[in-house]
């Protein structure tokens, strides 16, 4: 019987992902396959479903409105902010992509506009909004380790490292 894509297996997969447009947004071309422990969040949950029950060899390819990708963008994620609560060693410019800590974790956000003594941050992902293809081939799929299962992601080659 053929391994295929289900929840606590390990996929190895190489992708290609391109806006609408046919502009790419992120490739695995030239690079390791990319590994993810099925069913653990690790992947946006468009992307999951649709390489559900792929085996190795197969080739896929879908297109993910917002929903199934990032979300949609949340104008309640944008926000002023005076300029004296950053640091001011740290460089304020339009695109500046940084983390707020918070009590969960850094919350990334990108700074849109600068004007006088306030920044505007956009907390969406920069994803959010847009609509992804993708164009993806299998090129394994294993059972996932006990010890990858309760850490919640892949160890070893194309994975992660302790």
């Amino acid at each position: 019987m053929t391994a295929v894509i289900e929840k606590d297996m390990v996929a190895a997969v190489h992708y290609t992902g391109t806006f609408p447009d046919g502009e790419v947004f992120d490739s695995s071309e030239g690079r390791q396959p990319l590994h993810y422990l099925v069913g653990h969040n690790q992947m946006i949950p468009g992307f999951e479903e649709e390489m559900m029950g792929a085996a190795v060899g197969e080739k896929r390819e879908f297109t993910l409105t917002p929903d199934r990708a990032y979300g949609e963008r949340d104008d309640g994620a944008i926000q002023q902010v005076p300029r004296d609560q950053f640091p001011p060693e740290m460089p304020i410019e339009i695109g500046v992509m940084m983390a707020a800590q918070t009590d969960q974790g850094p919350l990334p956000f990108t700074i849109t506009a600068v004007e006088d003594d306030i920044v505007t941050v956009d907390f969406n992902h920069q994803m959010a909004g847009k609509t992804l293809r993708f164009s993806v081939e299998v090129v394994d799929v294993r059972a996932a380790e006990a010890e990858e299962l309760s850490h919640g992601h892949v160890h070893g080659p194309g994975g992660h490292h302790h």
